[in-house]
Order: structure tokens, then C-alpha cells, then sequence
């Protein structure tokens, strides 16, 4: 999947009930590029709204981040199974440092 131009964030929806809602609304707008960061606490809530939808999930472009007292080897592999495990997803389309 190429990464679409345009995508939501979720910077700053700390209310996880309300970042899922706002997510399962972006998919059912059009949005396809969904991101997050661990640092922002609703990535749990992001990929629920991701398997809630009924956009198939090679439609969506999910990108995460980490955060960078997690940056080093073996801590950026921890990092990135938690993300994964919290969003419960099988694969992410872009992980970027913060």
C-alpha cells in the first residue's frame, strides 16, 4: 500500500473511549493513514477502532511511534512488541522515532 497524503493523528485524545470513536469515524470518512505514538497513551484505542471498522486492514496505513528513552537495540525491539501487542495488530506500516 503506498502511505496516503493525508491521515489522522491522535495526538492529544487522552480519553481512550473518545480516540476510539475518533478513529472508527476517520475510517468511515475516508481517512486511511491512522497515527499514533506509545508516548500518547491510545494505541490500545487505535486498534480497536481499526478492528471495529469494516475497512479491510491492507486499506489502512497505520503508522506508531517510539518514544526515544526507548531508542537502542534491544529496548527499540521491546518497544515496538509492546506497540504491536497494544494495538493488536499483525504488522505496522511505518514505525518512526520520536
Amino acid at each position: 500500500m503506498e502511505m496516503p497524503i493525508l491521515g489522522f493523528g491522535t495526538y492529544q485524545i487522552d480519553d481512550l473511549e473518545e480516540c476510539e470513536r475518533s478513529v472508527t469515524e476517520a475510517l468511515r470518512t475516508g481517512y486511511r493513514l491512522i497515527d499514533t505514538a506509545a508516548a500518547y497513551g491510545n494505541e490500545e484505542a487505535v486498534g480497536r477502532a481499526i478492528e471495529k471498522s469494516d475497512v479491510p486492514r491492507d486499506e489502512v496505513f497505520v503508522t506508531t511511534k517510539l518514544w526515544v528513552t526507548d531508542a537502542g537495540y534491544e529496548s527499540t525491539k521491546d518497544a515496538f512488541e509492546r506497540s504491536m501487542d497494544r494495538l493488536g495488530l499483525d504488522y505496522l506500516d511505518l514505525y518512526l522515532m520520536h
